[in-house]
């Protein structure tokens, strides 16, 4: 097939990743070149130059120090220049001839203009809903031209109201690059990643460690500045590290060396890769249970409590370290296949290209 990946345009698609978007973005496309499809990747421009990538927005003001971009003069916002960047492509997508386009974007522009085109799309819904979202999908709803997946149960059921009945295709990760470790480091500490912004709540993480006794590592972008400034910067002290955005060598290392993962979601996190990954490396996790947590931490991989409870956090966490670490990666080896993963969103993009072949036919 000859496939259109529309990416989110925040970050390039690129390691050290931002965020886990850009991880799946980046592992979808490499993965289905590889099964022989004809991919274009349309992501911001200095994404990997070993995607197949069609640049749409230049990342000229990118800091990779902060992942943000920075204003430059004579340029639109951040936000006007996504809207360029979206309507500019949708204007003239199908004259690339695809079999269909995979939207992975959270933006509106694309899903606003799919009446408009010939070709079919399947959109990812990657976030709970918001505002933009959910009015361009209530629109697009009343004549129906795309279909919809997400990630978990827990985002069909966020999502049900808009988009009844969303079918769902779990994530999942290269299991080959997370190696996974039953012995930690001598000196017990815990482990945070990801983006460091509002939503992950990493100021609890730090005061739920602080409780339970154990030093705590930190690795990720800032985000969100004001953010760090206010909620995180006056907690940190001796027994944090922060490690900034690592490479996914280093960071699998961390998290083996780590004697539990702390995930603190401040909003209902659709999936979490970062739990997965934990778990693929022995890592249990101390979490709340918001959005899909519930979901894929499983008994015996970890321990859940009532957000946002910091004292129960760091009762959850002292009990993780009692947890089998064999046990936690062989269950999220057993569920958390990329190539499962794949294997499904392949069989979905046929079904959708071939359903357009369907009705031109029908149509002659």
């Amino acid at each position: 097939m000859r496939i259109g990946i529309i990416a989110h345009l925040k970050h390039p698609i690129s390691a050290p990743f931002a965020g886990g978007l850009e991880v799946f973005t980046h592992e979808i496309t490499r993965r289905l070149v590889a099964r022989g499809h004809d991919v274009i990747l349309f992501a911001s421009s200095s994404s990997d130059e070993n995607l197949p990538v069609d640049p749409i927005l230049s990342d000229e003001g990118y800091d990779n120090k902060t992942g943000m971009r920075i204003k430059l003069r004579d340029l639109p916002s951040e936000y006007i220049a996504e809207h360029h960047a979206y309507f500019g492509l949708m204007s003239k997508i199908d004259d690339y001839n695809l079999d269909i386009i995979f939207n992975n974007s959270l933006h509106y522009i694309p899903i606003t203009m799919a009446n408009t085109l010939s070709t079919p799309m399947l959109t990812v819904l990657h976030t709970p809903p918001f505002y933009e979202l959910k009015l361009a999908i209530k629109a697009e709803r009343k004549n129906p031209v795309i279909r919809y997946v997400t990630v978990s149960k827990q985002s069909a059921v966020n999502w049900d109201k808009i988009v009844s009945g969303c079918e769902v295709i779990e994530n999942g990760i290269d299991l080959n690059q997370w190696k996974s470790e039953t012995k930690t480091s001598e000196q017990p500490y815990a482990v945070w990643f990801g983006r460091i912004h509002p939503d992950k709540g990493l100021h609890l993480a730090i005061q739920a460690a602080e409780i339970a006794g154990i030093s705590l590592k930190v690795a990720g972008g800032i985000a969100d500045q004001r953010y760090f400034k206010d909620k995180v910067a006056e907690l940190i002290d001796e027994n944090v590290e922060l490690l900034g955005l690592q490479d996914q060598k280093s960071l699998n290392a961390l998290i083996c060396g780590a004697s539990v993962c702390i995930v603190s979601p401040c909003w209902q996190e659709p999936f979490g890769l970062v739990v997965a990954e934990a778990l693929s490396c022995g890592t249990p996790v101390a979490g709340f249970k918001m959005g899909a947590l519930p979901e894929i931490v499983a008994e015996g991989s970890g321990i859940l409590v009532d957000f946002p409870n910091i004292h129960d956090l760091a009762g959850a966490i002292k009990g993780c370290l009692k947890l089998d670490r064999k046990a936690v990666s062989d269950y999220a080896r057993g569920r958390f296949s990329i190539e499962k993963m794949m294997d499904k969103y392949e069989e979905m993009l046929t079904e959708v290209a071939q359903s357009k072949i369907k009705q031109d036919f029908l149509a002659i």
